[in-house]
């Protein structure tokens, strides 16, 4: 194999591989991106055996061939080089780069030991906006749970139906659904397709969408194990994980009868600073409800006690209700509308957080109350 291309074009795809390609593996060849070069492009594969990425830049490309190359210390060179050719050549067993007056050598492993992906079929299951995905994945990806022994909370539930598409996901102690309209293009009459995306799968899409033009079109395939993303020239694979997601509708509150809106800013600001002084370990701040105004209070026997009050337009009876400050952080961050609304039923019973104000989707956060 040997070929010319230029920085830029090499960088932008091998950055993309550097969180599916993991550093301590068990197995080598997985630390590998494999190239193959052919006509006047090379394209790049590299995966974790959970998560895969295809894609490809432009090069040419004067001895077709393929091999598999250290996915990160690859990245790091070109990323050192200045912005020029760069010549990628194979020589005795291993694989050269050189630029200017630059020049290595690096080892590769063999070809033939890299998996085989599957690929998808010409004809995707749907067509999906990337904006509304976009949007899906930054405000659900923070509830999934890391380290859950039920690893089907490891991932999040994506719902597809002719005229809309859901996307929630949970760790026990909140839920975050996102609904999101589609302009139908579905049948009518077809059903929900259900499939859970691993977290990883969930924040590679979220990093190729972020690189993508933002308004391009994702094709979307649900194969019979894995789950296909076409962004562009790139195409994201993922396993699926096999089991029963929650029934999370019957988590979402029916009865929460007092509601009381905030400015977003202040009510993060308010939380911020509160939880300074709240226990370390359990991050809990407490909200107490009273006419006219909430008093966001932590307290702690090792640091000390703080108190914020807001004003708010709340005529209900007076309680309080307790929270982890992190769970409600994640929700401040992840709005973008002015005020945002919380909604009560008692001390002990789910919350939930809403934006206020048209944001072009259907967006629930419940959270679990702490008993301090």
């Amino acid at each position: 194999m040997e070929l010319v291309a230029r920085k830029n074009d090499l960088l932008r795809e091998l950055q993309l591989f550097q969180g599916i390609v993991e550093r301590k593996n068990t197995i080598p060849i997985l630390a590998n991106v494999l190239m193959e070069a052919k006509g006047d492009e090379v394209r790049f594969l590299a995966t974790d055996l959970e998560v895969g990425l295809r894609s490809k830049c432009a090069a040419s490309v004067t001895k077709a061939g393929s091999l598999t190359i250290p996915a990160k210390k690859f990245y790091e060179i070109i990323k050192s080089l200045p912005e020029t050719d760069i010549r990628i050549a194979e020589d005795k067993g291993g694989v050269k780069v050189a630029a200017d007056r630059f020049d290595a050598r690096m080892q590769t492993l063999p070809r033939e030991d890299f998996p085989t992906l599957p690929e998808a079929s010409a004809t995707p299951t749907a067509t999906l906006t990337s904006s509304s995905v976009k949007e899906m994945v930054s405000k659900t990806q923070f509830a999934i749970t890391g380290e859950d022994t039920r690893y089907f909370l490891n991932g999040a539930l994506f719902v597809l139906r002719p005229d809309s598409m859901s996307l929630v996901a949970t760790d026990g102690h909140r839920l975050a659904l996102v609904t999101v309209p589609r302009d139908g293009k579905a049948k009518k009459d077809a059903e929900e397709i259900k499939a859970i995306l691993p977290k990883k799968t969930l924040g590679e899409l979220g990093r190729l969408l972020a690189e993508g033009e933002g308004n391009e079109d994702i094709k979307y395939e649900r194969g019979e194990n894995h789950l296909f993303f076409g962004v562009g020239e790139r195409m994201l694979i993922s396993r699926m994980i096999d089991g029963q997601f929650p029934a999370y509708e019957r988590v979402i509150p029916k009865g929460n009868d007092k509601h009381i809106e905030f400015e977003r800013d202040r009510l993060t600001n308010a939380v911020k600073r509160v939880a300074l002084l709240s226990n370390e370990r359990s991050r809990a701040v407490k909200f107490q409800l009273e006419k006219g105004k909430v008093d966001v209070t932590s307290s702690s026997p090792d640091l000390g006690e703080a108190r914020e009050t807001l004003p708010v337009e709340y005529t209900g009876d007076a309680m309080q209700i307790c929270f982890n400050a992190q769970y409600v952080l994640d929700f401040m961050s992840a709005v973008t509308t002015d005020v945002v609304a919380l909604e009560l039923k008692d001390e002990v019973s789910q919350a939930v957080l809403k934006p206020v104000g048209a944001e072009g989707y259907d967006y629930t956060y419940v959270i679990m109350p702490m008993r301090v």
